[in-house]
């Protein structure tokens, strides 16, 4: 276990008074997300160890340079998981950039996000200010829960230093349907079957194959499964890594990777093919060259948002713009924990 905070205040305090940017690195697996960052590169992939592991009491904390592989076995030696089943996108990935990007796998939509698991948080601010917020118990926050806000700030807020986390057993059993249907249907089924006391933890739809994950106690997977009907998937716990992490097929083109968020009973959107669906239809992932422009206002008309997630033209923004009363509080918290601008400048549109 190895503690670089003092290095990394120090560098920060240095930028900051020479307004020098710094480009916060850990493991770089998710590099690729966001903006082009400005700055000297900061590492703090060596900032790393489990600091704290308490199986009975469901909590981890964590420096957040750990790599995410050597925390996820932690947690599977005690038969317990993170329950936002964070994506990889490589060796590399740290615990830090888990909570830095907010990005969550499959099993978001049916446990919660990342945010929702994150209990407390140490940072250094963009002033070189060691700070802590939050704690290791559930309710221990009164006011603006700070914690939280880091997760998926991209680092332009704070450089993550400490992370506790609330984590969950896992499940005794876990099975994966598929069925044949077209968007449509499998838009209305998710949600359908979302509204009823199924143990989902998944769901997905391409190329007219909906698939579904059951997670849970032995006996409500069976009652589900015959409920359902469907085809077993075998080797399903491949596909969902595959999806995770974007090895699946579709993700392999060079092709701009487009991520919209929609309201999840939003019908098939006309011309945004190929498509992958995940969510239970709020998650749809399209790949291919589009006018960002005209996809973000036809995506905003059914209340949804759309990032250009890998690949593509940046220069037409990477993020959904904001409106002006989000904008302004973005610029104000900006102002608040890096006054000048020195950590990851560029990464997020709005700073």
């Amino acid at each position: 276990m190895t503690d670089t905070s003092l290095s990394i205040a120090e560098r920060i305090r240095a930028a900051a008074a020479a307004g020098t940017p710094l480009a916060i690195l850990g493991g770089g697996s998710k590099a690729f997300y966001g903006g082009a960052v400005q700055g000297e590169t900061l590492e703090v992939s060596a900032h790393r160890g489990i600091i704290d592991y308490e199986p009975r009491e469901l909590v981890l904390t964590v420096r957040a340079g750990t790599p995410l592989a050597d925390v996820e076995a932690a947690l599977r030696a005690e038969h317990q998981m993170l329950p936002f089943e964070p994506p990889h996108f490589g060796g590399g990935a740290t615990i830090g950039g888990t909570v830095a990007t907010g990005l969550s796998g499959p099993r978001r939509p049916y446990t919660g996000a990342v945010r929702d698991f994150v209990l407390g948080a140490r940072i250094v601010s963009g002033q070189g200010e060691d700070l802590s917020f939050g704690g290791r118990v559930i309710k221990n926050v009164a006011g603006y829960d700070v914690s939280r806000l880091m997760c998926g700030a991209m680092g332009t807020l704070g450089v993550l230093l400490d992370l506790s986390f609330k984590v969950l057993p896992q499940q005794a059993e876990e099975i994966t349907l598929q069925f044949e249907m077209d968007e449509a249907t499998a838009i209305r089924r998710f949600n359908e079957w979302a509204g009823q006391p199924l143990p989902l933890s998944a769901t997905s739809w391409q190329d007219g194959i909906a698939r579904v994950r059951l997670s849970g106690a032995r006996a409500g997977v069976a009652a589900a499964r015959g409920k359902l009907g469907g085809d077993l998937v075998a080797d399903a716990a491949k596909y969902w890594l595959e999806l995770r992490d974007q090895r699946a097929p579709f993700f392999s083109t060079a092709a701009p990777l487009w991520r919209l968020s929609v309201p999840s009973t939003t019908p098939p959107l006309e011309g945004a093919a190929p498509t992958l669906i995940e969510w239970g239809g709020a998650l749809r992932w399209i790949t291919g060259a589009q006018d960002a422009a005209a996809l973000r206002q036809r995506v905003a008309g059914v209340g949804g948002h759309v990032t250009m997630f890998r690949g593509g033209d940046k220069s037409a923004g990477v993020f959904h713009p904001l409106d002006p009363v989000l904008a302004r509080i973005h610029r104000n918290l900006k102002n608040a924990f890096d006054p000048k601008d020195v950590l990851n400048r560029g990464r997020m549109d709005s700073f």
